[in-house]
């Protein structure tokens, strides 16, 4: 059994266990067919891994995930406005009309 499937699915949802296996050596393109994943997927591993660590410039994980749900959250309550907006014009009318 190849050293990737040994380290089984885990890698995929641990970044500093993905990045150690890129980093160990084994051959990019290797690698990548072990995972299922692409090639240029590694590579994106792998810069964020020197992000993440500090050596390079960019969002970490964490700050790419508080994004995230920072926009999600935003884009929740522009819908709410925007259906309290229309209660209320449609309230407006209904009192207009009595």
């Amino acid at each position: 059994m190849s050293r990737c499937h040994e380290l089984d699915r885990r890698i995929r949802r641990s970044s500093a266990a993905r990045v150690a296996l890129i980093r160990s050596g084994a051959p990019l393109k290797q690698v990548a067919a072990e995972l299922g994943v692409s090639e240029q997927t590694l590579r994106n591993w792998h810069r964020q891994g020197d992000v993440d660590a500090g050596r390079v410039e960019g969002l970490s994980s964490d700050e790419r995930e508080e994004l995230r749900r920072l926009r999600r959250e935003n884009r929740r309550l522009t819908q709410e406005r925007q259906i309290l907006k229309a209660a209320a014009a449609f309230f407006a009318r209904e009192t207009d009309r009595r």
